[in-house]
């Protein structure tokens, strides 16, 4: 059984950090994934230990920065409901415009699957961006511990 769960977390570990570093090019949350990979992964590896303190300090580092103005946060906003909006098309898949320039097999690719992915990656950065105004905006000494972190590791 001890084998079963180490399998188990090692393969949940390592497709976290896959599916965050796909994240980090394609919309959703890279950092926080590759994280999470990383924090299941440290428990049975030394190697992803070490990794753990500059992918937690650079996430933080970015989830500040994100909402230091209300614009950022706005504009974070919009983001994340613009990326809903086009999970919510692919969901409901309307007729290929006549307007479309390209071959039909191109319109909307994906189907629900992409669909619900987009859904589900705005909620979550809707979500992070909740939690970044409730533990950083205004809070500059919140902001201070982060680079205090970051300087203590260099």
């Amino acid at each position: 059984m001890a084998n079963l769960r180490s399998v188990a977390l090692t393969v949940l570990g390592w497709t976290l950090v896959v599916a965050g570093v796909v994240a980090l090019v394609l919309p959703g949350p890279g950092l926080l994934m590759v994280f999470s990979g990383l924090v299941i992964l440290s428990q049975r590896y030394p190697w992803a230990e070490k990794r753990l303190r500059p992918i937690e300090i650079r996430a933080m580092k970015g989830a500040a920065e994100g909402v230091e103005t209300v614009p950022r946060i706005a504009l974070s906003c919009l983001f994340a409901l613009g990326i809903i909006g086009f999970g919510v098309l692919w969901l409901i898949r309307p007729e290929m415009p006549a307007w479309w320039p390209l071959p039909a097999i191109l319109w909307l690719p994906g189907g629900r699957g992409t669909g619900t992915t987009l859904v589900l990656s705005g909620l979550i950065a809707l979500g992070l961006v909740a939690w970044s105004v409730r533990r950083f905006h205004g809070k500059p000494e919140e902001v201070a511990r982060i680079e205090e972190r970051a300087a203590a590791r260099r």
